[in-house]
């Protein structure tokens, strides 16, 4: 049996971070992982995903050449390269995090690791024998799956989820997406780009559900202008298989309908990753298919601790990560504070793209705040309209009494790359006449946050 300091379950990206954070922090760490380093995210979600939507983005870029006074001819794809690309890309970032792993001298222990009592973490390696570990601390991080609806079983081959929609050996004629979060959305945007006829089904009453109102509309907007048909208050019911293709009932509001479709993609939400992994040996405590932890990521048990899509926090890569470096950083015994899980970003990355921090417009009236709503569309950026991106807008919420940043939401080219500015600010607690007078550069896509906090103050120039 080896000894370790900490032993970590799982490495995406909340797993190996918090295993190199770890490693740094003088502690002798082992990485348990039953499959590919970086996890999900680096090999069958984020990386990968976005991979898939360059591809389309160029594609139409080049389908819309003479928009910018080219020509560009006999333009088309290769499905099955642009899949290979998304493929060698996700596996040349696993590379990277094997080179991690060996440069800080990290041990990698291939295996299913089920946890024990007493500290002690047993793998089943391939060759079907096992070993025991043990540590001082066990961080489990083992991340969460495609959830299945009893309505929606999948198959793999004819209902599938995210990770057969990444090496489909065949473009799809017709694809129904059953969901509109940012894995439905995203992939109903790159297969829509690559040609497939694209419908996308959403049980709640629009698109992106979580984002601010106006952001859903003008995503469903933009959606429709190309091509893709949306049924929002909808709900797949059943679906039928046994044919060439796939019947898919919908209940809508104004009647069932029937939906036929190559294959039918379910991204319904995800489903944690702890069962069979010995909670229930060790006697963690978990509800409604999280893991309780404090705000320090320790679970019930001493020595036991949590991070990543099995906790209650957002299940965002970024959330993993950041989870785990605090995680870490408290059994190190350095100061740290708890995480504020109001000050999370989020991104969606379809075209145009969306990206959000704080309070919706809804939210922050709900919480009865005295708010000033400022928005700038990209149509009145030069930017915007010199890169023929001028589709969406970004919006701003501040507390009138305070000015504080209650929320930033965005939606246009690039904006995943722009909210940054409205997280640091809000964490550095920036008013909106702070904001307004940090002179922003001309001509960006960035400056939109600048007018938009202007026009929020009744000081927009542009508009």
């Amino acid at each position: 049996m080896s000894n370790f300091d900490v032993i970590v379950l799982g490495s995406g990206p909340g797993g190996y971070v918090t295993a190199i954070r770890s490693s740094q922090l003088g502690l002798k760490t082992a990485i348990i992982e039953k499959e590919s380093l970086g996890g999900v995210c680096l090999n069958w979600g984020c990386i990968p995903t976005k991979a898939l939507l360059k591809s389309a983005q160029v594609f139409e870029y080049l389908k819309h050449a003479e928009d910018y006074g080219l020509t560009a001819e006999g333009v088309d794809k290769d499905f099955d390269a642009v899949v290979k690309r998304s493929r060698s890309v996700a596996d040349g970032m696993s590379k990277g995090v094997q080179f991690l792993m060996k440069k800080n001298k990290i041990e990698v222990i291939n295996g299913y690791g089920t946890l024990k009592p007493g500290k002690k973490v047993s793998v089943k390696g391939e060759d079907g024998g096992e070993t025991e570990y043990s540590a001082a601390h066990i961080i489990v991080a083992t991340g969460a799956r495609s959830r299945e609806l009893p309505s929606l079983p999948q198959d793999g081959k004819k209902v599938i989820g995210y990770r057969d929609a990444m090496t489909l050996k065949e473009q799809p004629k017709k694809l129904v997406v059953v969901g509109s979060g940012a894995i439905g959305i995203e992939f109903a945007y790159f297969y829509n780009a690559m040609g497939t006829e694209v419908t996308v089904v959403e049980y709640l009453p629009r698109i992106v559900p979580v984002e601010d109102e106006d952001v859903s509309k003008q995503l469903e907007r933009s959606f429709k202008k190309s091509g893709i048909k949306i049924m929002t208050s909808s709900e797949v019911t059943k679906v039928d298989t046994t044919g060439n293709g796939v019947k898919v009932s919908v209940k809508t509001a104004k009647g069932d309908q029937e939906l036929e479709a190559d294959i039918v993609l379910s991204a319904v939400g995800i489903k944690s990753n702890i069962e069979n992994i010995g909670l229930e040996t060790v006697g963690i405590a978990t509800d409604r298919d999280k893991i309780l932890v404090n705000d320090y990521y320790q679970t019930n048990i001493p020595g036991y601790y949590a991070i990543g899509d099995i906790t209650p926090g957002q299940a965002l890569a970024h959330v993993a990560s950041a989870e785990g470096i605090l995680c870490i950083e408290k059994i190190a015994g350095m100061q740290v504070e708890p995480l504020d899980y109001g000050n999370i970003p989020g991104c969606t990355y379809c075209m145009p793209e969306v990206a959000s921090v704080g309070l919706t417009e809804k939210q922050a009236k709900e919480k009865g705040f005295d708010i000033k709503v400022g928005k700038f569309p990209f149509s009145a950026s030069g930017k915007a309209k010199a890169s023929g991106a001028s589709d969406g807008f970004v919006k701003v919420i501040f507390d009138a009494k305070y000015g504080e940043w209650l929320g930033c939401h965005m939606i246009g080219v690039g904006v995943t790359d722009m909210i940054a500015e409205a997280v640091v600010a809000r964490k550095l607690e920036t008013t909106g006449h702070e904001v307004l007078k940090a002179v922003h550069p001309h001509p960006t896509m960035s400056e939109a946050v600048m007018e938009a906090v202007a026009d929020a103050y009744d000081e927009v120039i542009h508009l």
